[in-house]
């Protein structure tokens, strides 16, 4: 079905984070502003989320939510597939309400104060209250705008990823806010660099299916085996289908003992086990029909 993109909805008044003025008043000091800052669209979700909403709603009961559903795993797990080629397993996926608290709590799990984490600036700018409100220290690695294209310093990242207290990498790819898709080539080497000094990767790929004609995404932990052992990879529903505001996201880790450690943490010092019913039926719909 053709989507029409050139609807107009006004979203003031309905609360929308984008456009609240009371919102808007607070951070910027006037409500007369471009909301460019969020990355939150202003076109309605596929109608198979509004039907699948509608249809919650219509049962007139919102219980606690158990996800774990063969209809849960097998939207995941078919949208890998046929957008990314990307085969994954049931028990690799783990639920969180968003990729920010999940990285907060992977970074309190696998880093202790004073360690250090890299980042590559300018890069979207949770990362860095993820890493200093924990106690631990940012390692920038400043990306280098060359002929009008962001690049990676190598030289650098490696120096950084060296430093005894390294402990974890936040790769955000595709890059937001400058734009670049990493290419293999690119990625391969941050991987190995990661692997070569011990530093567990947090790969945020929330934006990955929103790319131009011409670029390719790749998962990072499908670069191979031994990167994939090292990476917990981060995506979610709410960038494609704009369903940010139903707090669901898929932390996908491979390896058995960190997804282990992951699940503790989030289930049981952080009582993030439980979806809301709502967030999960949009997102069986949208990656199932969207």
């Amino acid at each position: 079905m053709k989507y029409d993109f050139d609807k107009v909805i006004d979203r003031k008044e309905t609360h929308a984070v984008k456009w609240d003025r009371y919102l808007l008043d607070e951070f910027f000091g006037t409500s007369d502003v471009l909301p460019l800052w969020v990355a939150d669209m202003d076109f309605q979700c596929p109608q198979s989320v509004i039907d699948a909403l509608k249809n919650k709603a219509e049962e007139g009961i919102y219980g606690y939510t158990w996800h774990k559903h063969p209809t849960y795993y097998e939207a995941i797990k078919g949208w890998m597939k046929r957008r990314h080629n990307w085969e994954i397993e049931d028990d690799w996926i783990v639920y969180s309400p968003g990729i920010v608290p999940a990285i907060k709590v992977i970074i309190r799990n696998f880093s202790n104060p004073g360690d250090k984490i890299i980042v590559q600036s300018p890069v979207y700018y949770p990362f860095f209250t993820a890493i200093t409100s924990n106690g631990r220290q940012i390692l920038n690695n400043q990306l280098k705008l060359v002929n009008d294209r962001y690049e990676i310093d190598f030289t650098d990242f490696e120096e950084k990823a060296k430093d005894p207290l390294c402990k974890l990498f936040i790769l955000c790819s595709p890059h937001n806010p400058v734009g670049r898709v990493w290419t293999k080539e690119e990625l391969l080497r941050m991987g190995e660099i990661c692997l070569k000094h011990d530093v567990l990767v947090i790969s945020d790929e929330i934006h990955n299916d929103l790319i131009l004609p011409g670029e390719k995404h790749v998962i990072f932990s499908e670069l191979s085996k031994e990167i994939e052992n090292i990476t917990i990879m981060c995506t979610a529903p709410s960038k494609t289908f704009n369903l940010a505001g139903l707090q669901m996201s898929n932390i996908i880790i491979p390896n058995e003992k960190i997804r282990e450690q992951v699940n503790i943490a989030f289930r049981e010092r952080n009582s993030l086990g439980i979806p809301n019913a709502f967030g999960l039926a949009a997102l069986i719909a949208a990656y199932s029909e969207g």
